[in-house]
Parts: structure tokens; sequence; C-alpha cells
């Protein structure tokens, strides 16, 4: 891995679990995030099909992104854009946890 490495981890529990709806709004405005310049790599996923007592399955969507450097992570957190899907998506959530990591 490079030098400098920063991850970008988020977990989203939706306000309403249960709405089709509310999760494809998050993930358009996932999809519209993923054009911050300075992202080198994004992945929107959901709980994987595995069943070990390790797992933590009860988030609806994640977001994963990965930066060269702490200050283009910086960078996209001011973004319009990020600011733009906060404004717009927050509404949708209920909970968020973000795990962010560097290189050892």
């Amino acid at each position: 891995m490079a030098n400098g490495l920063f991850v970008h981890q988020v977990y989203f529990w939706l306000a309403d679990p249960e709405s089709a709806e509310a999760r494809a709004k998050l993930i358009a405005g996932l999809q519209k995030l993923s054009k911050v310049d300075g992202i080198r790599m994004c992945h929107i996923g959901q709980p994987a099909e595995t069943d070990r007592p390790v797992i933590d399955r009860s988030y609806a969507v994640s977001w994963l992104t990965l930066f060269d450097t702490q200050a283009a992570q910086d960078a996209y957190q001011e973004d319009p854009i990020h600011l733009q899907f906060v404004e717009e998506c927050a509404s949708l959530w209920s909970k968020v946890i973000v795990y962010d990591s560097i290189d050892v």
C-alpha cells in the first residue's frame, strides 16, 4: 500500500429500514458523492450474507473511500458535493458510524 493512504469507511443505518425508496435515494446520493476530486477509489456496499459472531450486519449501506493523503480526505469533507450529499440525505439515516484509518 502507498505510504500515507487514508481510508474512510462509513456505515449508514436507515431511519426507515424497510423503505426501498430511502435506500435507493441514499445509494444515488453516494453515487453522486463518488465524483468528488481526490477520491482514489470508492465502493458502495450492503451487508454480505456472512454469519459469524464477529460480524455486524445491522447497517443498511456502507461507503468506502480511499484517498492518497489525509489532506485529500480533508478537502473531500469540505467539497460542495459532499456538503450537498449531507444536506440532501441526512434525513434518511438514523445512525452513522465512521472509521478512518491510515497506513501502519
